[in-house]
C-alpha cells in the first residue's frame, strides 16, 4: 500500500486554503490533515498531527510563516518539520528568510499546481523545491560572498562531489544529476549524504547556498 503524505496548510485567505486541499486531496498518495487560517493555530496543530509537510504562507495574524518555520523547522529543532512557504510575495528578503529559518521549499501562490505536488512530493522526500524564478535571482544574490567560505579543510570534498554540488547549485534534480554524470540514482544519493555531512548542511537547498556562497559555482 502507498504511503500516504500528511500536510497542513496555513494560510489566512480562506479561498487558497480550500483551492490547494482540492488539488492536494485529489492526488492518491495525499491528504490533507490541517487547513489553518493563523501561524498560531498552524504551531499547535503541527505540533499536535506532526504532519509530512507543511505549507505555509508568509504573512499571517499572530505568527508569520518565517516564525513558523524557525519554531518548526529552525536550527535547533528537535525532530524539525518539513516546510515549504508558499506566498504571492517574491520579495527576496522573504527568500532568504524562509529558507535560513529552515524552509526546504519556496513556492510562488501563481506557480500552478502541478509544481505544487511537485514541491509536497520534494519536500516529504526530504528534498528542497525552490520556483524557478525564484532560483536564479537567489543564487546570483548569494554568488556575491558576504564572507569568504572556504572549502572545509578537514574533509574536503572530491572532484565527483563537486560535480554533483555544482549541478545541484543550478537547480537539477537527482535524476538529472545521474544522468548528466552518467552515475545511478543511488550513487547520486550517496554523494549527496556525503556531501552534506562534509560540509554540516540539511538539504540541497544549503548545499546550493554554500556552492554560490564559496565560488565554487559562478
Amino acid at each position: 500500500m502507498a504511503v500516504t503524505i500528511r500536510v497542513l496548510i496555513a494560510d489566512d485567505q480562506q479561498l487558497v486554503r480550500t483551492g490547494f486541499q482540492m488539488i492536494l486531496d485529489a492526488q492518491p498518495d495525499m491528504e490533507v490533515v490541517a487547513a489553518v487560517a493563523d501561524g498560531a493555530e498552524a504551531v499547535s496543530e503541527a505540533r499536535r498531527l506532526r504532519p509530512d509537510v507543511c505549507l505555509l504562507d508568509i504573512r499571517m495574524p499572530k505568527l508569520d510563516g518565517l516564525e513558523v518555520t524557525r519554531v518548526l523547522a529552525g536550527p535547533g529543532v528537535e525532530n524539525p518539520l518539513r516546510v515549504v512557504i508558499v506566498t504571492t510575495f517574491d520579495l527576496d528578503e522573504y527568500v532568504y528568510g524562509a529558507l535560513r529559518s529552515g524552509a526546504t521549499g519556496f513556492l510562488l501562490k501563481d506557480s500552478g499546481p502541478t509544481l505544487l505536488i511537485e514541491a509536497v512530493r520534494a519536500a516529504a522526500a526530504g528534498d528542497a523545491l525552490v520556483s524557478p524564478s525564484i532560483t536564479v535571482r537567489l543564487l546570483q544574490h548569494l554568488a556575491q560572498p558576504r564572507r569568504p567560505a572556504a572549502l572545509p579543510v578537514n574533509d574536503p570534498l572530491t572532484e565527483r562531489e563537486l560535480d554533483v554540488v555544482r549541478l545541484v547549485a543550478r537547480g537539477r534534480t537527482n535524476q538529472e544529476v545521474a544522468g548528466e554524470l552518467f552515475v545511478s540514482l543511488s550513487t547520486v544519493k550517496t554523494h549527496l549524504g556525503s556531501i552534506q555531512a562534509k560540509l554540516g548542511v540539511r538539504n540541497r537547498v544549503e548545499i546550493a547556498a554554500w556552492a554560490w556562497e564559496s565560488g565554487v559555482v559562478s
